[in-house]
């Protein structure tokens, strides 16, 4: 017989039983007191599932709507995105399919239009909330961030695109449609105020912007928001790493023309 499990597991997550003959498998999980699989496997979705995870409560209607349309917004930013072309990086050069996913983690998770730059973006809802002046107060005089052991100051404010030119289409339908939905204080007051602060900024909002608006609105904690951004953006990381692993590196996108191969 197996020996008796004695040692205490300290999550308010997750509870689960031992089946009675195998002390090492479960027999029921439970997520913040919901059967998952006796339950929400049957009645519940994958973004409800998802929020009830990193809240340990069941989101409303508006909440689960909110959710889901950043996850489909973030599910595949394209081939320009840096972490996508990471994984793109990856899958061309024969490397396994788990480094391609590491990789667009690794170079998503940075302070340029990475996961890192959205945890700045919740703190910096935190510090403002909805008031424009003390946002442009703290556009001008950014706060100094901890751990810069870890992190490399940030060079640009949180949620703007420090290269670009305008605000692209896709952000501003992204914000628009979230905006949209109820219990939206945040966004409704981004979309509101988006051109002023991209003045005082002095470049456009980036879709890192909207999503640490979303997670604000979710009510999301920075440490939160920056874990489920990276795991937002994986599906179409992956799907672009496999096609491109097809494709070889004779089709690889934006230097098709000005990359030659000689002897």
């Amino acid at each position: 017989m197996s020996p008796a499990i004695s040692e205490t597991i300290s999550t308010k997550i997750w509870d689960e039983s031992a089946e009675p003959d195998n002390p090492f498998a479960a027999a029921s999980c439970y997520c913040s007191g919901f059967d998952v699989y006796g339950d929400l496997l049957k009645n519940a979705s994958y973004i409800d599932y998802l929020y009830l995870l990193f809240k340990l409560e069941p989101p409303n209607k508006k909440q689960s709507m909110l959710l889901e349309g950043l996850a489909i917004a973030l599910a595949n930013l394209g081939p320009r995105n840096h972490a996508v072309r990471a994984a793109m990086n990856a899958g061309v050069g024969g490397s396994t399919h788990a480094s391609a996913l590491i990789a667009a983690i690794s170079v998503g998770a940075g302070n340029l239009g990475g996961a890192r730059e959205v945890f700045y973006g919740v703190q910096y809802w935190e510090a403002c909330g909805c008031e424009i002046k003390i946002w442009r107060d703290l556009i001008a005089n950014p706060p100094q961030q901890a751990r810069l052991d870890v992190w490399l100051p940030m060079e640009h404010t949180p949620g703007f695109d420090p290269n670009g030119v305008s605000c692209p289409t896709p952000v501003i339908q992204t914000l628009e449609h979230l905006a949209d939905i109820g219990a939206a204080k945040h966004l409704k007051w981004l979309l509101d105020n988006r051109t002023a602060l991209e003045s005082a900024v002095g470049y456009p909002l980036a879709f890192s912007g909207v999503a640490a608006a979303a997670f604000y609105d979710l009510e999301l904690q920075p440490e939160q928001a920056e874990m489920l951004f990276m795991l937002l953006r994986l599906p179409g990381a992956a799907v672009h790493a496999l096609e491109q692993e097809k494709l070889g590196w004779r089709k690889y996108p934006f230097f098709s023309k000005g990359f030659k191969v000689t002897e």
